[in-house]
């Protein structure tokens, strides 16, 4: 009779990922093997330089010998006679104890071990250690349309998917596609509806762990990842990460119908929009479309009369957290970005990038027609279409054409009918966040932009963009009849009524 095949048990981390749904064989049978402990070993001959056929090694709990006192280490380490070591909340089951409390780790969110250069921290040290590397790490594979480079050629091919926009996971129930597979494996949980992560103090369910960890900073006001550039703080990693793109210039997503590039997907996918023309998401109730389903949501809201966003100093609500921000700022009087030049502040970013530009930058853009210049080439394209008489923005309701597509949006809210923008002073609402501000000027004496020519102020910015055209001489509106040369737009249609018939 045949000697059987010597079982050898190496001391190892037997670490599968279990499918919540269907457990993965392979685990079960190690499982049943530890549980059991069927190492038949009594009449077995060891092909090793320990053995010993007089010496056998037993487990007192359940009576398996072993011919090296290693293996019987090892068996009574995997909780011999009991169940193996297993994670509930992430399926996975670990042989060794010890394993099992690193991976743990993980859910508390403890992470002793932090990168010097970068911040990121890691639960275990040897992650660290690893991570670490990634700084040093030669990175050969460089991205030939935005430059990022990559240590390893599949993470290259895995990063060219975002200018390719190519999508090869796929998802059988509702179709999306998805570049990673990761990333779709993390959207079927939208489908099984399973959320066993419960915040306990608004009561919101999550998928994952990570995100109810996220959602919590919410109620804490925790932001850890702290910009050293501008000294902005945010509660996520990604949303420090997109961040800091503002500083480094990178914009890895180009357009290419006419070469306008990125630094966020979501924002170039708002601008191919302008391209294509397509707007699939539709509003049951008033027949407005959207290039994006998470606009559509948005404007949702105005017919169902949401408000989640609330403000704890006068109880107004918003159906927008940005909106609630902005509000915010009427309480505070908080004006953060401040100009370094002309001393004026600003309460949004974004106006006061726009506003930086009439200082660092050269107006290297003129128009032909009219001489005006102009920071950006779009700023030009969009000025061409005053002499062009260009509309390509029609209102789908009334036919009604534009030249910019912000003002065939603003346009539109009048059919709805809905007015959601509301003065925090006298209570009037209007259509347009920019109508209820202009309106807001009633009820200050304020006049913030100053001619550079003489001691006038006034309270918009268009009125003084009109006043200085006295100063500077410029006329940019012509008949093509008679050739006549206008300051203002008003001027040239009377002058047409009246003389140029």
């Amino acid at each position: 009779m045949n000697d059987p095949e010597p079982c050898e048990i190496k001391q190892e981390d037997f670490e599968q990922q279990i499918d919540p749904i269907e457990e993965n064989k392979e685990i079960k049978e190690l499982v049943e093997v530890v549980k059991k402990h069927q190492v038949k070993t009594e009449e077995t001959s060891w092909s090793s330089p320990l053995k010993n056929d007089n010496i056998r090694f037993t487990c007192l709990q359940c009576g398996t010998s072993f011919s090296c006192k290693q293996n019987l280490d090892l068996h009574i380490k995997c909780n011999c006679g009991g169940k193996p070591y297993a994670c509930d909340e992430a399926h996975k089951i670990y042989t060794i104890k010890g394993n099992l409390i690193d991976h743990m780790k993980i859910h508390s969110v403890e992470k002793p071990h932090i990168c010097d250069p970068c911040g990121k921290s890691f639960a275990q040290k040897q992650n660290l250690d690893e991570h670490k590397k990634t700084h040093n790490m030669e990175r050969p594979y460089k991205c030939d349309q935005c430059g990022k480079s990559f240590p390893f050629r599949g993470n290259l091919d895995k990063h060219m998917r975002i200018h390719t926009g190519e999508k090869p996971h796929k998802c059988d129930q509702c179709g999306k596609s998805f570049t990673q597979n990761g990333n779709l494996k993390e959207h079927i949980k939208i489908h099984t509806a399973e959320k066993p992560y419960t915040c306990d103090q608004c009561g919101k369910s999550f998928i994952k762990k990570g995100a109810l960890n996220n959602h919590m900073k919410i109620h804490t006001g925790e932001k850890p990842y702290l910009c050293d550039q501008c000294g902005k703080s945010f509660p996520q990693k990604r949303n420090f990460n997109e961040h800091m793109k503002i500083h480094t210039g990178e914009r890895p997503f180009t357009c290419d119908q006419c070469g306008k590039r990125f630094t966020h997907k979501g924002n170039f996918n708002d601008h191919m929009a302008i391209h294509t023309g397509e707007k699939p998401h539709i509003c049951a109730q008033c027949g407005m479309s959207y290039a994006r389903k998470a606009y559509l949501n948005e404007h949702m809201k105005i017919h169902t009369g949401e408000k989640p966003h609330t403000c704890a100093q006068c109880g107004k609500s918003y159906a927008r957290k940005g909106y609630l921000n902005d509000h915010m700022k009427i309480h505070t009087g908080e004006k953060l970005h401040k100009c370094d030049q002309c001393g004026k502040s600003f309460r949004k970013s974004s106006v006061f990038k726009v506003h930086l530009l009439t200082h660092s930058r050269e107006r290297l853009y003129n128009c032909d027609q009219c001489g005006k210049k102009f920071f950006r080439a779009d700023f030009l394209k969009d000025h061409m279409k005053v002499h062009t008489k260009e509309r390509p923005y029609v209102c789908s309701f009334c036919g009604k054409s534009f030249r910019q597509i912000g003002n065939l949006k603003s346009h539109q809210k009048r059919h709805s009918g809905v007015k959601d923008h509301s003065c925090s002073q006298c209570g009037k609402a209007f259509f347009t966040d920019s109508e209820m501000k202009q309106h807001q000027i009633v009820h200050t004496t304020e006049t913030p932009y100053k001619c550079s020519h003489c001691d006038r102020s006034f309270k918009r910015s268009e009125y003084l963009k009109i006043h200085e055209m006295i100063h500077t001489g410029e006329k940019p509106y012509h008949c093509h009849s008679c050739g006549k040369r206008f300051t203002h737009y008003s001027s040239l249609i009377c002058h047409k009524k009246n003389v140029c018939k």
